[in-house]
């Protein structure tokens, strides 16, 4: 048989009017512009415009983790209504407001079109798609449902997505308000302090100790301040590099944030979230529990889980139960334990671990609300120390003044 020869595939945007005479617009990836005309034609669309897109246009974007999960969403609920995969990927990707998203599509919609298993066509794609979403979708298309498991997906990634952004709330507050804390109190030593200092040396009197102190640290960040910046700046950036190439070092900051208060008890809760829904959504799909335990230690989102159930996976595979192996760890509450061994008595694992789920789920929200409502008082409490300090410190002096007089 003759070796088919491949041809390159290239994005094109379109516009047209379709059957009813209304004008539509849309993008597809193919090997030229006589390719996108005929395939428009065969739709029922009279092109009018047909332009392949520059490569400067398709850099643009970046496709998030968010993109992904309402790509799912749509691909699961087009399946559903009994949309052919092609004509599915062309409608999700056509008019796309992310351009780079609507290349992902496009171009592994080209895939599938070529004959390509859809499993493999996102395995090309790992930043986006990873072994979880690639095997659950290798075993909708092996089991005959794929519209099926797409919908697991998706409804996994939308919790996955909800876990991340309460996660994202909670620690973004205190840090926002920390670094407009910081911003502040610099602009107030670099340029407020000195003119207060240029004032109070009329005075002819000894300055408070208080007052004294906040200006020598004034006179210390405007002589010292740029060797302080380049510790700072240096420090962050030598933890960033560390953090990104040492797993040591990220298993480090994690044991630590899970040791912290009111935090770590958030991203404790939110790994067995994690933990829970991905093992849910892997046993419902039929996928053997030790193949399911490797895909479930990298979702998550925590190293000191990923390395516990790496071990409950070895555990598990030499003929231990996953109760056993859950408690040998010391990682996971009672209640947690006791719903995984009702479910692997019962037969129902992915059904009791999707109950573990929905309850850490929630509880990670109610505890973020509460996170949120403790620290605004604590936060603006700091801040007003910080800024009151400064204040009252270079007020101080015209106090005494008064009082001499």
């Amino acid at each position: 048989m003759a070796e088919a020869i491949a041809v390159k595939q290239s994005p094109f945007s379109w516009e047209g009017t379709d059957s009813t005479g209304k004008r539509v617009k849309g993008k597809t990836v193919a090997a030229d512009e006589a390719a996108v005309r005929a395939e428009l034609r065969r739709q029922g669309v009279v092109p009018t415009k047909v332009r392949k897109q520059s490569a400067l246009f398709q850099s643009k974007g970046k496709v998030t983790s968010e993109d992904i999960a309402v790509f799912s969403r749509q691909l699961a609920t087009m399946l559903t209504a009994g949309i052919p995969l092609v004509q599915a990927f062309d409608i999700v990707g056509s008019g796309h407001e992310n351009p780079a998203m609507a290349e992902l599509i496009l171009a592994i919609k080209a895939d599938v079109e070529g004959g390509t298993a859809l499993a493999e066509a996102l395995a090309k794609h790992p930043l986006y798609f990873d072994d979880l979403y690639v095997n659950l979708v290798e075993a909708g298309e092996q089991a005959g449902a794929l519209e099926t498991l797409l919908d697991k997906i998706a409804t996994y990634k939308e919790k996955t997505e909800a876990i991340k952004k309460k996660i994202k709330k909670a620690l973004f507050y205190p840090a926002a308000v920390l670094v407009v804390a910081f911003v502040v109190t610099t602009i107030l030593l670099i340029f407020v302090i000195p003119e207060f200092e240029s004032l109070f040396k009329g005075f002819g009197a000894d300055l408070p100790a208080f007052t004294r102190m906040v200006i020598g640290l004034s006179e210390f960040v405007r002589s010292q301040g740029w060797l302080l910046a380049i510790l700072i700046g240096g420090t962050i950036g030598g933890y960033l590099w560390l953090k990104k190439r040492s797993k040591r070092m990220r298993e480090i900051q994690d044991r630590i944030v899970l040791k912290l208060p009111v935090i770590g008890a958030i991203m404790t809760k939110a790994a067995i979230a994690r933990f829970a829904r991905t093992l849910s959504t892997m046993f419902a799909a039929g996928v053997p529990l030790v193949e399911a335990l490797d895909s479930v230690a990298g979702a998550t989102g925590n190293i000191v889980y990923e390395l516990a159930v790496l071990d409950m996976k070895d555990e598990v595979a030499t003929g231990q139960r996953l109760q056993r192996a859950m408690y040998n760890t010391e990682l996971f509450p009672n209640m947690v334990i006791q719903m995984i061994a009702v479910g692997e008595e019962s037969g129902s694992l992915d059904e009791m671990s999707g109950k573990v789920a929905d309850f850490y789920e929630e509880d990670v929200d109610n505890a973020v609300d509460s996170m949120s409502s403790l620290l605004e008082p604590m936060i603006m409490a700091i801040l007003g120390v910080l800024v009151g300090g400064l204040v009252v410190a270079m007020y101080l002096p015209i106090f005494k003044m008064g009082q001499v007089i």
